[in-house]
């Protein structure tokens, strides 16, 4: 994977990203890491075409995140599941392929059951989201992710709103994925699972890229705000 960040900086009520530059390659799944409000969020945000930067540019794999067709490669997992709550599981991933793929529906619903059941979901498939668990909820956003055969798919903190045992269920089946060879880009406050998943960490703070490096720099900090993050969350 490639990511080229240029000059980019974005504000809401005030400047949240601060002229970030920033150029990696040949990595295929970056963690990006830092207190909360350190603008780890915004970026992934920005990154994935979600929100447009005030100011610069953003290429992943060369190709500029506004682009129209961009978006048709990437998937996005957000912090709560963020499914349709009226609509199965099934439904949930039919009416994105249907209606934005233009899949007909017997292949739509056979794509539902294949990462549904890639997911351990194959018994949940016609539940609504109120009728599973938390943790059962998120890997079916997951696989909604998956559905529409992204080549990088983008997590914003997939378990922030889930106790320890759904926080190991999710990350346990994300570890799963490593073997499809998509690229991932995601925001965590999970430091094990940076280690175990991770190939490239990005520590930010204050709207800035203040250390960069292979998951070793987690043992071995070097900007004394990182040895502060560091210190408080083993």
């Amino acid at each position: 994977m490639k990511i080229d960040i240029r000059n980019v900086t974005h504000n809401y009520d005030v400047e949240v990203l601060h002229d970030l530059t920033f150029k990696l390659d040949g990595y295929t799944s970056v963690a990006i890491i830092g207190i909360s409000g350190s603008g780890k969020s915004t970026l992934l945000r920005l990154m994935s075409g979600l929100e447009t930067p005030t100011n610069g540019d953003i290429y992943i794999d060369d190709q500029h995140v506004l682009e129209p067709d961009y978006k048709k490669h990437i998937g996005f997992i957000f912090q709560h599941h963020n499914l349709f709550p009226h609509l199965s599981l099934e439904e949930n991933i039919t009416l994105v392929l249907e209606k934005t793929r233009g899949i007909d529906p017997v292949k739509a619903k056979e794509t539902a059951h294949k990462y549904l059941s890639l997911l351990h979901l194959e018994d949940q498939v016609y539940k609504k989201p109120k009728n599973v668990s938390g943790g059962q909820a998120q890997r079916a956003s997951i696989a909604r992710a998956l559905s529409v055969n992204p080549s990088t798919i983008f997590m914003d903190e997939p378990t922030a709103s889930l106790d320890p045992i759904l926080t190991f269920e999710v990350l346990s089946a994300v570890q799963e994925l490593r073997g499809l060879g998509k690229n991932f880009v995601f925001v965590t406050h999970v430091l094990s699972f940076v280690r175990d998943f991770a190939d490239y960490v990005i520590f930010m703070h204050d709207g800035k890229i203040t250390e960069h490096g292979t998951p070793e720099i987690l043992d071995h900090p070097k900007n004394q705000a990182f040895k502060d993050f560091m210190m408080k969350v083993k």
